[in-house]
């Protein structure tokens, strides 16, 4: 092997050489350079990345005494639940359900002790579902753990072994975080025992719409977004500080292959202390809620609501609960929390969630430009089955419409149909009366806006109620303006949206 080597290796110094300008005679004549006409590095620059490499160290040290290994088993339920989403349907599938049967499932992350007497932090995902957990320490200690509580809607769980005076680890703040920042992932990623990578804040409060696909009722993502490698296995891991003080939960990453690709997120830690605080004394969470359902303002909504900037929580609903009694309406926009700017529906999700049922918030809103403050009492959110049921059956029916006497504005792209009986019956309307969107241009500018099925309101406050009415709005637009669609959805509740127009 050795010989192959250095001839596989001699090709690329003769070219190096004849690149250089030298030969393999110049190197006989002159075969050990003057090592002291090198250049050394500046001793500034030496002493800066050793302090660096030495704060890395304390951190690490500091934190990985109170990381532990989360070992799961789970009785296999479903062969067809083995097969990745990836891999179903490719020649590897047939691979994943052989070895289903009745074997039970292994799985592995991470967590972090909280405190001496046993409760541990990780995520939701690395112990959902499973039938036995065990606990590994850094000092190769081993117990078994109990789920105290689970929350899908922020990927955070607890867990509980038997025992006393554990080393912990610091809780830091989150909310002292700059993109910039250097941090350090630490954990068990792909069974190589206790690891540590090194990485900077990429982002901060970003939505990756990962939560949903797991089955939350209401997600809510808040993201730490890092390029500290973080690998299957780090679920449920601390990301620290350079003080070794946690300041997130790691949870999943950005990656077309399922591993580390250059991002990975984590869970601030003030949002997951928060959930922990009520799985470790109730076993479930007691989420706050306002009343609203809500989206992130766009540069359209500026233009339309007349905002400063396209920053802010739309009000997409109708308002129930504190909102409705507060006086908030559809449209309205959410720019601040107790004084606390707001940039989106992730800030004002997480703002909110900090917070207890009953609390007392004010949130200042701008209605069509003028600014205001109202003060509500938060009440806690109860899953309404039937409501979500209704949403979904909404969201996937789609009236039947007819073909002819269609209205096609193409500024607007979509296409409108006059509402008939039967279309009503399926929509569940009273009265067979206005307009609905039957087709909507894919490359036009309201796909991802408007779907088939919204009855057409009004255009840009103009009401539609005619397929000439709704011609006549649609040439009032100009090309590139802003447009303001307020629609009645096939679940029967409202919403405006907000697009520019074709130009």
């Amino acid at each position: 092997m050795n010989g192959t080597l250095r001839k596989l290796a001699l090709p690329g110094v003769l070219v190096a050489g004849t690149a250089a300008g030298m030969t393999l005679a110049d190197v006989a004549r002159d075969p050990l350079p003057d090592l002291g006409a090198q250049t050394a590095a500046p001793a500034a620059a030496v002493a800066s990345a050793n302090n660096l490499s030495g704060a890395f160290r304390a951190a690490s040290s500091a934190a990985m005494p109170g990381v532990v290994h989360v070992q799961v088993t789970q009785a296999t339920r479903s062969v067809s639940n083995q097969v990745p989403p990836e891999l179903r349907g490719t020649p590897w599938e047939d691979m994943f359900r052989q070895r289903g049967g009745d074997a039970p499932r292994a799985g592995s992350g991470s967590g972090f002790i909280m405190s001496p007497d046993g409760y541990i932090l990780t995520n939701n995902h690395v112990v959902e579902g499973a039938d036995r957990v065990n606990v590994i320490l850094a000092d190769k200690r081993e117990f078994e753990a109990r789920v105290v509580g689970r929350d899908p809607n922020t990927d955070i769980a607890v867990v509980k072994v038997d025992a006393r005076n554990l080393p912990t680890v610091r809780l830091g703040d989150a909310d002292g975080l700059e993109v910039g920042d250097w941090v350090l992932a630490l954990g068990y990623p792909l069974d190589l025992g206790q690891t540590t990578t090194a990485g900077i804040v990429s982002a901060k409060g970003r939505s990756i719409g990962i939560m949903g696909r797991s089955g939350a009722e209401a997600p809510l993502e808040h993201f730490i977004q890092t390029d500290a490698a973080i690998n299957p296995g780090n679920s449920g891991g601390p990301l620290v500080d350079l003080q070794g003080r946690v300041i997130g939960i790691n949870s999943a990453i950005a990656s077309p292959t399922g591993f580390y690709s250059g991002y990975g997120f984590a869970v601030p830690i003030n949002l997951a202390r928060r959930v922990a605080e009520d799985l470790m004394r109730d076993g479930r969470v007691h989420r706050p809620m306002i009343g609203v359902e809500i989206r992130d303002a766009t540069s359209a909504d500026a233009e339309v609501f007349r905002l400063p900037s396209p920053n802010g929580a739309v009000v997409a609903a109708e308002p129930r609960g504190p909102a409705a009694g507060a006086g908030l309406r559809l449209g309205d926009v959410i720019v601040a929390v107790d004084g606390q700017a707001v940039g989106g529906s992730g800030d004002l999700m997480e703002m909110v969630m900090r917070k207890r049922p009953g609390d007392r918030v004010a949130l200042d809103i701008i209605r069509y430009g003028q600014r205001s403050r109202v003060e509500l009492r938060l009440e806690e959110y109860q899953a309404d089955a039937r409501r979500a049921s209704a949403d979904r059956r909404g969201a996937a029916e789609a009236p039947r419409v007819e073909e002819e006497a269609a209205a096609e504005p193409g500024k607007l792209g979509f296409r409108a149909e006059v509402v008939t009986q039967e279309i009503a019956r399926e929509l569940g309307m009273e009265r067979a009366e206005g307009v609905v969107v039957s087709a909507v241009d894919a490359g036009g500018p309201a796909a991802g806006a408007l779907g088939r099925g919204m009855v057409v309101r009004r255009v840009n406050g103009r009401p539609v109620r005619t397929l000439d009415e709704l011609r006549e709005a649609a040439d009032a637009v100009r090309p590139g303006q802003a447009v303001s669609v307020q629609v009645r959805l096939p679940n029967g509740s409202e919403t405006i949206v907000n697009y520019r127009a074709r130009s």
